[in-house]
């Protein structure tokens, strides 16, 4: 169908009121930047309406019927006077029910219709054609104090960061609806595999709707595409739907516990969602990332149990991965696991040569561990020890291209602190944004002298443990080596 405007958008009058005289209204800036960020976007101007006339007592007029049912999009503007405003619930409908006879409500599986809310109103108050849309929203809002506050508009610095990147997405998604308008035989679908984004808590929005931003635009198709629902047992089975159709499920775990679904004794959407994805299982076909914040501070019980729960369990589930990094480092890890293709595991006869292991440890710890690494090398291993002598990023380099090429991994702490062992442990959840196609052959800590209480309580199931605190023991490294040549399917 031909239809004369590409985008009107639907609003109570009251809530493009300025501030002040001279100022613009919150829509009429809405509209205009709207206009200005989509149009270098399309290879023709969009055409975008509204009417900055027409008052609430207005009648509504058949002009008004005639130029709505010729709009390919409509742009709800929802605010609690926008829900009461029997004039916007008329533009709605008539929207709505002239799509429909049209082909749909729907175009390539997205809705002709966008919910931008402009502030806070309860879901179960939105129109039945909104209630089940994502939307765009401009503020925050505190699940714990109910406090609302709406991101700003303004464009002097300092600009409210918040405002702009919710507009770079209704821009987004608006541009590529308008291009499957414009070029219906090019759907402009995602092709490179869809990824279950599970929503989150309040605390980290932020970080979701990032990820998210640039998973839509490396071409990813983004799942939940629709609202999920209240209850509980329609809760669970969207989310099982949505799970099936993705390659990979990323979680983000922040400070709050977050709702419960209704008819659900004590499991928020959060947790729900986690377990969900276990039930999905992990295989060739699909896997999950869980992330933590670093430095996280649960705030309740409940979450504190939550995330106790993950870091107990998560190292036995295979093709899960715990990560505890910064969200640059996520990003990336995200990336490299939907780009990469499968590898299999090495295989028994694989490498005939000399195993390559990197041994890593503190400078301090050079002098004790130089003994094991001459007994490595006597019993025909390629050692690749810690760069010493380079600049910062040469031993960031060597260290990232260390963990991609070695075939297993040896820490050693000595007289390195615990905290630097639980640093170089973390990095163990890295490997996949590294680049690291395969798993290791083998992983271990050497814990050495000196003997201190927190080195006998140290226990991990991320890696093989030897506790030698004399003098170096050959026999201490067996149990390390004979892992690798058993991955290598050779005798001991």
């Amino acid at each position: 169908m031909k239809y004369e405007d590409e985008i009107f958008i639907s609003y109570a009058h009251i809530d493009d009121e300025p501030l002040a005289k001279g100022h613009q209204g919150w829509v009429e800036l809405l509209h205009e930047r709207l206009k200005h960020f989509l149009d270098p976007l399309l290879d023709k101007d969009a055409i975008i309406w509204r009417d900055p006339k027409l008052q609430g007592n207005d009648e509504f007029s058949e002009i008004l019927v005639q130029r709505i049912s010729r709009v390919a999009l409509l742009v709800s503007i929802l605010t609690p006077r926008y829900l009461k405003s029997d004039w916007c619930r008329r533009e709605l409908d008539e929207f709505c029910r002239n799509a429909v006879s049209q082909g749909g409500l729907t175009l390539k599986g997205k809705s002709r219709v966008f919910k931008v809310a402009k502030t806070f109103t309860k879901r179960t108050d939105h129109p039945t054609q909104l209630r089940g849309l994502m939307g765009y929203e401009f503020y925050e809002y505190d699940e714990i104090s109910g406090r609302v506050r709406e991101f700003s508009p303004e464009i002097d610095p300092p600009r409210d960061k918040r405002y702009w990147d919710k507009l770079g997405d209704l821009v987004w998604d608006i541009k590529q609806q308008i291009e499957r308008l414009r070029s219906p035989e090019d759907s402009g679908e995602a092709t490179s595999g869809a990824v279950y984004l599970a929503e989150t808590t309040s605390d980290l929005s932020e970080q979701r709707d990032e990820i998210k931003r640039e998973l839509q635009q490396a071409g990813h198709q983004v799942l939940p595409d629709e609202a999920l629902p209240f209850r509980a047992p329609a809760f669970q089975e969207a989310v099982r739907e949505y799970l099936k159709r993705s390659r990979l499920s990323v979680h983000l775990i922040g400070e709050n516990y977050g709702m419960i679904p209704e008819m659900e004794a004590e499991r928020s959407v959060v947790r729900l969602q986690q377990e969900l994805a276990i039930e999905r299982g992990d295989n060739a076909e699909f896997s999950r990332l869980i992330w933590l914040p670093p430095g996280l501070q649960p705030k309740d019980e409940r979450q504190q149990k939550f995330v106790a729960d993950l870091q107990s369990s998560f190292t036995s589930r295979n093709g899960s991965e715990l990560l505890q990094v910064k969200l640059e480092d996520l990003k990336t890890i995200i990336q490299t696991k939907l780009t990469q293709k499968p590898k299999s595991a090495p295989v028994a006869n694989e490498g005939a040569g000399a195993a390559r292991i990197y041994l890593i440890c503190d400078q301090k710890d050079d002098d004790a561990v130089e003994p094991l690494q001459d007994y490595l090398f006597e019993r025909g291993y390629e050692v690749m020890p810690s760069l010493r002598d380079g600049s910062e990023a040469e031993v960031l380099q060597d260290h990232r291209d260390n963990l991609q090429t070695c075939d297993a991994l040896l820490i050693y702490q000595g007289l390195a602190s615990e905290g630097w062992l639980r640093m170089k442990l973390r990095e163990l959840l890295k490997l996949p944004g590294y680049g690291r196609p395969t798993p290791l052959l083998g992983k271990a800590v050497y814990v050495g002298a000196p003997e201190l209480p927190a080195k006998q309580r140290f226990k991990t199931h991320g890696a093989l443990v030897v506790k030698d605190y004399g003098e170096f023991n050959p026999a201490a490294l067996e149990p390390f080596l004979a892992q690798i040549n058993k991955a290598k399917g050779l005798s001991v």
